[in-house]
């Protein structure tokens, strides 16, 4: 597929997505990348701010097999990944797979559930696999793992592990609109009852495994040269140097930093990758893999004026 292709599917996966949500533009930039990067996406954001429905008018416009997990204290590895039941008609057990064997898994509120259940995706969301009974199940080519969490809450939540957030492209914050974009919220769906499904909003499959597979394959088409490679690999060394950091940002993030800049350059129909890129997924890729110092954290900083401040500094090929 050509890389014109690639940008004309991103806009009509923009397009059909816009039929329901108001603004949020950069959120949806941010999972068009994190899709043709096959990335997973964590979204924090307030109650009320279309997390969910935002999540599943993505997924309508991809042609892709959906599935949704409400994480609850309760929840089971087993209640996601399945299990093996025995059948006593054939005297042999029987998997009976769980949620996760999904194209698009919406992971709900998943900072509501012990670490122990949060553990079962570790080796989905990296090996695109899950183990069950010593037996490898491969989950579909184009798994993608999208979760929403809530800032506000504190009691009855479960901080995600170091582990778990390092398998998340991006940590997308998902702010309050605009009094604009309120007001035009309101004004399409004050009169309904209820949130309407994707479908009733006339949002349909633009895509399909297909062509989704062949976008992907077209990024290997955008070079990433050795002065991008180079650029990447010291902002990311930065973290772990910076005096403001208790942890910095691990191989990985640099691995998917700089997959994620050849989908952008991608989606705006260029085969290699500029500075700009990497500066403009900097924040969204990094911001969850930081840990404030504990001065830092006493000197009211944030990570993501920490992070504008090391790009700064960092000094970029021309």
């Amino acid at each position: 597929m050509p890389l014109d292709e690639v940008g004309a599917l991103a806009g009509a996966i923009r397009g059909e997505v816009a039929r329901a949500i108001v603004g949020q533009d950069a959120m949806i930039d941010h999972l068009l990348v994190a899709l043709f990067a096959e990335g997973h996406v964590l979204l924090e954001g307030p109650p009320g701010t279309a997390k969910t429905f935002l999540t599943q008018c993505f997924a309508a416009t991809l042609g892709l097999d959906f599935g949704r997990i409400q994480f609850t204290p309760d929840l089971l590895p087993g209640d996601i990944l399945g299990s093996n039941l025995f059948n006593f008609q054939t005297s042999a057990f029987t998997l009976t797979r769980g949620p996760i064997f999904c194209d698009l898994l919406l992971a709900d509120e998943i900072n509501r559930t012990p670490p122990k259940t949060q553990a079962a995706l570790l080796e989905a969301m990296q090996e695109r696999r899950v183990t069950l009974d010593g037996e490898t199940h491969p989950l579909p080519d184009r798994f993608m793992v999208i979760a929403t969490q809530n800032p506000i809450e504190s009691q009855g939540v479960y901080p995600l592990p170091e582990a778990q957030l390092d398998r998340f492209l991006f940590k997308l914050l998902v702010p309050y609109p605009s009094a604009e974009e309120e007001a035009a919220i309101v004004a399409r769906f004050g009169q309904r009852q209820g949130q309407p499904r994707p479908a009733e909003l006339g949002i349909g499959a633009v895509a399909d495994h297909a062509r989704l597979a062949r976008a992907v394959a077209a990024l290997d088409q955008v070079t990433v040269a050795g002065e991008i490679v180079d650029y990447v690999v010291r902002l990311v060394r930065a973290t772990r140097e910076a005096a403001d950091l208790s942890s910095g940002a691990s191989p990985r993030a640099a691995v998917q930093l700089a997959n994620a800049a050849r989908a952008r350059a991608a989606l705006e129909g260029r085969d290699y990758v500029v500075p700009d890129d990497v500066k403009a997924l900097a924040v969204a890729v990094l911001r969850h893999r930081l840990i404030l110092s504990p001065a830092a954290e006493i000197e009211g900083r944030e990570i993501e004026t920490l992070i504008a401040d090391l790009v700064e500094r960092t000094e970029a090929p021309r």
